[in-house]
């Protein structure tokens, strides 16, 4: 078995693209609930972004596998194959697991070095764990990707260097942040993160809107600001400065007619920044006078190929080092079937001669039956020894030669032996 990730981001794809495959939470669950009843996954987990879609599984068949995951993306963006595929990326074995250490690390972020993408990696494991798609091999992945985001943002200067999406829409902005009065659209963690920077900015005021009004409230108690049901919305528009949406719905939610009608009789500089997929604003309301929109689509643009100074070197290196150790021990990991196999063959050979001579010495006592016993099974101790050492550590030195399979063809081992120890063992 082995690891896979089918994937699409914004390195891949134009975000008008990604918002066709943008999904909710129950989106997520249903696309890896339907990844783990094909038929060669058996695990499955799904990192769900605003600028990136990735579903990670553990399968039995490379081709297989690839043709039915890339068939639930083509399913979802309601596109041909043919326009979808080319946006695809694939990552295989150990080309799966050097991508998520270095997604969840950050590295692979439209803003390099971004934090955010630490809590949407675990939130990936989190519903695989609840939905019963996500098992040992998977499981362990995941938890080591986020030990490796967690060691990057603690041991470098990262989290100093990286801007966020909502800072960097913030400076890119014309209207500053000191003295303004800001909307914030939604209540999720985007829209946390936008109230941190407004108030830390130094606005005037912020207002939080949301469906769920506990969820707003909660937002805006936590940054001193105010909240007010979605309703609200037309109200309080003609109010703002600076608009911030990452509400995610899946209609727009602030229209250009709605917009009009609030710069009625008046053209002071107007920042709407929209960081939702699919987009929360019409994109008609740019040409609005004294209106600056900013969204995903143009930040792509501006960040692609930038990456922070500080700290990404280091990040490269820790992840470099994560990525050996972590397939180093797997290397070896995927030795030890064979081996306890392969002892298990030498002590059922070792029971049977002992039986044999049994038979042919019945007067044999039993202080000179055990002592014969003890010498025949140090004999093949010694013997296997050597074998079962070199072939760990020839398996961490040369991981693309199978030292196992000829060690199990050399010995002619049971295949389903050695398959019982690898099930008993993903049972642990």
């Amino acid at each position: 078995m082995s690891v896979l990730v089918v994937g699409i981001s914004h390195k891949s794809a134009p975000v008008e693209l990604l918002e066709r495959l943008a999904m909710d939470p129950e989106g997520a669950v249903k696309l890896v609930t339907d990844a783990v009843s094909g038929e060669h996954v058996t695990e499955a987990a799904a990192i769900v972004t605003c600028n990136r879609l990735e579903v990670y599984a553990q399968v039995d068949r490379f081709h297989g596998s690839v043709e039915d995951l890339s068939g639930l993306f083509v399913e979802r963006a309601s596109l041909t194959t043919e326009a979808l595929l080319p946006h695809l990326y694939v990552h295989y074995d150990e080309g799966a697991v050097s991508h998520l250490f270095q997604v969840a690390a950050g590295l692979d972020s439209m803003v390099v070095g971004e934090g955010q993408i630490l809590g949407q990696t675990r939130d990936a494991l989190r519903v695989g764990q609840e939905h019963g798609t996500v098992g040992p091999a998977l499981n362990t992945l995941f938890q080591q990707a986020l030990r490796v985001g967690k060691r990057a943002h603690a041991e470098t200067d990262i989290d100093r260097a990286a801007p966020s999406l909502v800072s960097t829409a913030l400076v890119r902005s014309s209207v500053p942040v000191e003295g303004a009065r800001a909307l914030v659209l939604g209540a999720g963690a985007m829209a946390s993160l936008a109230a941190a920077h407004l108030a830390r900015g130094g606005a005037a005021s912020i207002t939080v809107l949301n469906r769920t009004a506990a969820s707003a409230e909660r937002l805006a108690q936590e940054y001193g600001a105010t909240s007010a049901p979605l309703s609200a919305l037309a109200d309080e528009l003609p109010l703002a400065d600076i608009v911030v949406s990452c509400t995610g719905a899946p209609e727009p939610l602030v229209r250009i007619a709605d917009m009009a009608t609030a710069r009625t009789g008046t053209d002071r500089p107007m920042a709407v920044i929209d960081l939702a997929l699919p987009h929360d604003v019409d994109p008609a309301v740019a040409d609005l006078p004294g209106v600056e929109l900013i969204n995903l689509a143009g930040l792509a643009d501006e960040l692609r190929g930038l990456e922070a100074d500080a700290g990404v070197d280091d990040v490269r290196s820790i992840v470099a080092q994560e990525i050996a150790a972590f397939l180093a021990v797997r290397r070896q990991a995927s030795v030890t079937p064979t081996v306890v196999a392969l002892r298990s063959m030498a002590t059922a050979v070792v029971d049977a001669e002992m039986d044999r001579l049994a038979a042919r010495l019945p007067g044999l006592d039993d202080a000179t039956r055990a002592e014969v016993l003890h010498t025949v099974r140090r004999v093949a101790d010694k013997l296997l020894h050597e074998p079962t050492v070199r072939v760990k550590e020839l398996a961490d030195a040369e991981p693309a030669v199978s030292y196992t399979a000829a060690l199990a063809e050399l010995f002619r081992l049971d295949p389903e032996a050695v398959d019982a120890v690898t099930r008993a063992e993903g049972k642990s």
